[in-house]
Protein backbone atom coordinates (compact mmCIF):
# COMPACT_ATOMS: atom_id res chain seq x y z
CA UNK A 1 0.00 0.00 0.00
CA UNK A 2 1.42 3.18 -1.18
CA UNK A 3 0.02 6.11 0.56
CA UNK A 4 1.53 9.36 1.71
CA UNK A 5 0.37 12.93 2.02
CA UNK A 6 2.15 13.43 -1.27
CA UNK A 7 0.16 10.23 -2.87
CA UNK A 8 -3.32 11.18 -1.02
CA UNK A 9 -2.68 14.92 -2.93
CA UNK A 10 -2.04 13.52 -6.13
CA UNK A 11 -5.11 12.09 -5.95
CA UNK A 12 -6.86 14.65 -4.52
CA UNK A 13 -5.64 16.54 -7.69
CA UNK A 14 -6.99 13.80 -10.07
CA UNK A 15 -10.83 13.87 -8.59
CA UNK A 16 -10.11 17.91 -9.07
CA UNK A 17 -9.42 17.81 -12.53
CA UNK A 18 -11.24 14.47 -13.91
CA UNK A 19 -14.76 15.68 -12.33
CA UNK A 20 -15.32 11.86 -11.86
CA UNK A 21 -19.17 11.41 -12.39
CA UNK A 22 -20.41 9.68 -9.54
CA UNK A 23 -23.70 7.68 -8.92
CA UNK A 24 -25.84 7.78 -5.55
CA UNK A 25 -28.27 5.83 -4.77
CA UNK A 26 -28.69 6.96 -1.02
CA UNK A 27 -31.04 8.07 1.88
CA UNK A 28 -33.64 10.74 2.07
CA UNK A 29 -31.92 12.34 5.12
CA UNK A 30 -28.21 13.09 3.36
CA UNK A 31 -28.68 13.23 -0.09
CA UNK A 32 -28.35 17.15 -0.24
CA UNK A 33 -25.18 16.83 2.06
CA UNK A 34 -24.12 14.27 -0.06
CA UNK A 35 -24.04 16.06 -3.47
CA UNK A 36 -22.74 18.64 -1.99
CA UNK A 37 -19.54 17.38 -0.29
CA UNK A 38 -18.79 15.52 -3.83
CA UNK A 39 -19.01 19.08 -5.68
CA UNK A 40 -17.04 20.86 -2.82
CA UNK A 41 -14.40 17.68 -3.17
CA UNK A 42 -14.31 18.69 -6.79
CA UNK A 43 -16.30 15.24 -8.23
CA UNK A 44 -19.51 15.43 -9.98
CA UNK A 45 -22.92 14.00 -8.29
CA UNK A 46 -25.63 12.19 -9.24
CA UNK A 47 -28.90 10.97 -7.35
CA UNK A 48 -31.10 8.54 -9.63
CA UNK A 49 -32.49 6.07 -7.87
CA UNK A 50 -35.18 4.42 -10.12
CA UNK A 51 -35.37 0.93 -11.92
CA UNK A 52 -36.20 2.32 -14.60
CA UNK A 53 -33.14 3.83 -15.39
CA UNK A 54 -30.26 3.08 -12.76
CA UNK A 55 -28.15 0.36 -14.88
CA UNK A 56 -28.18 2.91 -18.00
CA UNK A 57 -26.57 5.23 -15.38
CA UNK A 58 -23.92 3.16 -13.79
CA UNK A 59 -22.64 2.71 -17.07
CA UNK A 60 -21.95 6.21 -17.24
CA UNK A 61 -20.67 6.71 -14.33
CA UNK A 62 -16.91 6.18 -12.71
CA UNK A 63 -18.13 4.87 -9.12
CA UNK A 64 -21.11 3.90 -7.74
CA UNK A 65 -22.38 4.93 -4.26
CA UNK A 66 -25.07 2.46 -2.09
CA UNK A 67 -26.10 3.82 1.14
CA UNK A 68 -29.78 1.67 2.56
CA UNK A 69 -30.07 4.33 5.47
CA UNK A 70 -34.08 5.19 4.15
CA UNK A 71 -34.31 1.46 3.29
CA UNK A 72 -37.47 0.60 0.88
CA UNK A 73 -38.21 -2.36 -1.33
CA UNK A 74 -38.30 -0.52 -4.52
CA UNK A 75 -34.85 1.03 -3.20
CA UNK A 76 -33.20 -2.15 -2.74
CA UNK A 77 -34.33 -3.50 -6.09
CA UNK A 78 -32.64 -0.45 -7.50
CA UNK A 79 -29.65 -1.21 -5.80
CA UNK A 80 -29.43 -4.63 -6.59
CA UNK A 81 -29.68 -4.05 -10.36
CA UNK A 82 -27.18 -0.92 -9.86
CA UNK A 83 -24.65 -3.64 -7.99
CA UNK A 84 -24.71 -6.06 -10.64
CA UNK A 85 -24.44 -3.54 -13.90
CA UNK A 86 -21.75 -1.98 -11.66
CA UNK A 87 -19.80 -4.98 -11.74
CA UNK A 88 -20.08 -6.24 -15.15
CA UNK A 89 -19.32 -2.86 -16.28
CA UNK A 90 -16.22 -2.62 -14.59
CA UNK A 91 -17.43 0.45 -12.43
CA UNK A 92 -16.04 0.31 -9.20
CA UNK A 93 -18.80 1.04 -6.48
CA UNK A 94 -18.76 1.03 -2.49
CA UNK A 95 -21.50 0.23 0.21
CA UNK A 96 -22.54 1.75 2.69
CA UNK A 97 -24.47 -0.66 5.30
CA UNK A 98 -25.78 1.90 7.39
CA UNK A 99 -28.01 0.86 10.44
CA UNK A 100 -27.46 -3.01 9.51
CA UNK A 101 -27.76 -4.12 12.51
CA UNK A 102 -31.37 -2.59 13.89
CA UNK A 103 -33.92 -4.50 11.90
CA UNK A 104 -33.86 -8.52 10.39
CA UNK A 105 -34.95 -6.53 7.42
CA UNK A 106 -31.99 -4.39 7.22
CA UNK A 107 -29.92 -6.86 8.25
CA UNK A 108 -30.66 -9.58 5.11
CA UNK A 109 -30.81 -6.83 2.78
CA UNK A 110 -27.12 -5.51 4.02
CA UNK A 111 -26.06 -8.83 3.54
CA UNK A 112 -27.14 -8.83 0.19
CA UNK A 113 -25.49 -6.41 -1.25
CA UNK A 114 -22.34 -7.71 0.24
CA UNK A 115 -22.50 -10.80 -1.42
CA UNK A 116 -22.60 -8.79 -5.20
CA UNK A 117 -19.15 -7.72 -4.44
CA UNK A 118 -18.43 -4.20 -3.49
CA UNK A 119 -15.15 -3.02 -4.46
CA UNK A 120 -15.67 -1.37 -0.73
CA UNK A 121 -17.79 -1.63 2.25
CA UNK A 122 -17.60 1.26 4.68
CA UNK A 123 -19.69 1.42 8.41
CA UNK A 124 -19.49 2.30 11.93
CA UNK A 125 -18.16 -0.43 14.08
CA UNK A 126 -21.52 -2.14 15.08
CA UNK A 127 -22.64 -2.22 11.15
CA UNK A 128 -19.28 -3.73 10.32
CA UNK A 129 -20.01 -6.18 13.36
CA UNK A 130 -23.49 -7.55 12.03
CA UNK A 131 -22.02 -7.71 8.43
CA UNK A 132 -19.37 -10.09 9.88
CA UNK A 133 -21.86 -12.02 11.72
CA UNK A 134 -20.47 -10.84 15.08
CA UNK A 135 -23.20 -8.92 16.15
CA UNK A 136 -26.79 -8.11 15.48
CA UNK A 137 -27.29 -5.26 17.81
CA UNK A 138 -27.38 -1.19 17.05
CA UNK A 139 -29.36 2.08 18.18
CA UNK A 140 -31.21 2.89 14.88
CA UNK A 141 -28.29 4.12 12.58
CA UNK A 142 -25.82 5.13 15.35
CA UNK A 143 -23.21 2.24 16.85
CA UNK A 144 -22.74 0.96 19.79
CA UNK A 145 -19.10 -0.19 19.18
CA UNK A 146 -16.28 1.61 18.63
CA UNK A 147 -14.41 1.45 15.95
CA UNK A 148 -11.57 -0.47 17.41
CA UNK A 149 -13.64 -3.35 18.52
CA UNK A 150 -14.56 -4.02 14.78
CA UNK A 151 -10.90 -4.47 13.34
CA UNK A 152 -10.67 -8.14 13.53
CA UNK A 153 -14.61 -8.27 11.94
CA UNK A 154 -13.25 -6.04 9.17
CA UNK A 155 -10.68 -7.97 8.47
CA UNK A 156 -13.17 -11.74 8.75
CA UNK A 157 -15.82 -9.31 6.38
CA UNK A 158 -13.02 -8.25 3.67
CA UNK A 159 -11.45 -11.94 3.52
CA UNK A 160 -15.60 -13.24 2.82
CA UNK A 161 -16.61 -10.56 0.53
CA UNK A 162 -13.38 -9.84 -1.24
CA UNK A 163 -14.06 -6.01 0.01
CA UNK A 164 -11.71 -3.77 1.16
CA UNK A 165 -13.39 -3.25 4.64
CA UNK A 166 -13.41 0.48 6.62
CA UNK A 167 -14.78 0.60 9.76
CA UNK A 168 -15.01 4.55 11.09
CA UNK A 169 -14.88 6.17 14.29
CA UNK A 170 -13.04 8.24 16.71
CA UNK A 171 -9.72 6.45 14.29
CA UNK A 172 -10.65 4.94 11.13
CA UNK A 173 -9.24 1.59 10.63
CA UNK A 174 -8.56 0.27 6.69
CA UNK A 175 -8.06 -3.50 5.93
CA UNK A 176 -8.59 -5.63 2.53
CA UNK A 177 -8.13 -8.41 5.03
CA UNK A 178 -4.25 -8.39 5.52
CA UNK A 179 -2.82 -4.95 5.81
CA UNK A 180 -4.76 -2.60 8.15
CA UNK A 181 -4.25 1.40 7.67
CA UNK A 182 -5.51 3.72 10.75
CA UNK A 183 -6.21 7.17 9.99
CA UNK A 184 -6.79 9.10 13.23
CA UNK A 185 -7.90 12.83 11.56
CA UNK A 186 -11.50 14.18 11.91
CA UNK A 187 -13.26 15.80 15.22
CA UNK A 188 -15.67 14.45 18.02
CA UNK A 189 -17.66 17.30 16.30
CA UNK A 190 -18.51 15.79 13.49
CA UNK A 191 -20.75 13.60 15.25
CA UNK A 192 -23.02 16.38 15.70
CA UNK A 193 -24.17 16.46 12.16
CA UNK A 194 -26.29 13.70 10.71
CA UNK A 195 -25.10 11.72 8.17
CA UNK A 196 -21.33 12.84 7.61
CA UNK A 197 -20.44 9.17 7.91
CA UNK A 198 -22.84 8.98 4.74
CA UNK A 199 -20.51 11.98 3.49
CA UNK A 200 -17.70 9.96 4.26
CA UNK A 201 -18.56 6.93 2.22
CA UNK A 202 -19.49 9.13 -1.36
CA UNK A 203 -16.04 10.98 -0.64
CA UNK A 204 -14.61 7.67 -0.93
CA UNK A 205 -16.32 6.61 -3.90
CA UNK A 206 -14.81 9.71 -5.88
CA UNK A 207 -11.75 8.38 -4.90
CA UNK A 208 -12.31 4.88 -6.39
CA UNK A 209 -13.10 6.80 -9.64
CA UNK A 210 -9.67 7.77 -10.13
CA UNK A 211 -7.98 5.38 -7.89
CA UNK A 212 -8.46 1.61 -8.88
CA UNK A 213 -6.71 0.23 -6.09
CA UNK A 214 -9.52 0.45 -3.55
CA UNK A 215 -7.25 0.21 -0.53
CA UNK A 216 -5.04 3.01 -1.51
CA UNK A 217 -8.63 4.95 -2.49
CA UNK A 218 -10.66 4.21 0.77
CA UNK A 219 -7.32 5.46 2.60
CA UNK A 220 -7.73 8.98 0.74
CA UNK A 221 -11.05 9.50 1.21
CA UNK A 222 -11.24 9.33 4.77
CA UNK A 223 -7.70 11.18 5.09
CA UNK A 224 -8.93 13.52 2.97
CA UNK A 225 -12.50 13.95 4.70
CA UNK A 226 -10.68 13.89 8.68
CA UNK A 227 -8.31 16.17 7.65
CA UNK A 228 -11.25 18.38 6.28
CA UNK A 229 -13.48 17.56 9.46
CA UNK A 230 -10.39 18.85 11.60
CA UNK A 231 -10.12 22.29 9.94
CA UNK A 232 -13.88 23.08 9.66
CA UNK A 233 -14.10 22.05 13.21
CA UNK A 234 -11.31 25.00 14.11
CA UNK A 235 -13.47 27.44 12.27
CA UNK A 236 -17.29 26.00 13.47
CA UNK A 237 -19.11 27.47 16.10
CA UNK A 238 -21.45 24.86 16.74
CA UNK A 239 -22.75 21.83 14.08
CA UNK A 240 -24.76 24.09 11.87
CA UNK A 241 -21.50 26.20 11.20
CA UNK A 242 -19.74 23.12 11.04
CA UNK A 243 -21.64 21.61 7.68
CA UNK A 244 -20.79 24.47 5.57
CA UNK A 245 -17.00 25.02 7.30
CA UNK A 246 -16.62 21.45 6.19
CA UNK A 247 -17.58 21.98 2.11
CA UNK A 248 -15.08 25.14 2.79
CA UNK A 249 -12.40 22.97 3.34
CA UNK A 250 -12.94 20.04 1.15
CA UNK A 251 -12.86 22.46 -1.59
CA UNK A 252 -9.93 24.82 -0.21
CA UNK A 253 -7.86 21.96 0.67
CA UNK A 254 -3.78 22.63 0.08
CA UNK A 255 -1.13 20.40 -0.12
CA UNK A 256 0.05 21.56 3.26
CA UNK A 257 -2.97 21.18 5.18
CA UNK A 258 -2.84 17.70 3.97
CA UNK A 259 0.99 17.24 5.05
CA UNK A 260 1.23 18.95 8.27
CA UNK A 261 -2.52 17.23 9.78
CA UNK A 262 -1.87 13.96 8.35
CA UNK A 263 -2.56 10.74 10.85
CA UNK A 264 -2.05 7.87 9.04
CA UNK A 265 -0.25 4.75 10.32
CA UNK A 266 0.21 1.36 8.02
CA UNK A 267 0.21 -2.06 9.62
Amino acid sequence: MTTSADAIWSLLIAVRERQPLVHNITNFVVMNNTANALLALGASPAMVHSCDEVEDFVSLSQALVVNIGTLYSEQIAACRLAAMRARAAGVPWILDPVGAGATPYRRAAAGALARLRPNVIRGNGSEILTLARQASEGRGVDSLQGSETAVDAARTLAAETGAVVAVTGAVDYVTDGTQVAAIANGHPLMTRVTGLGCSATAIIGAFLAVERDPLVATVAGLAVFGVAGEIAAGRAAGPGSLQVALLDALYAMTQSDLAQRLKLEKG
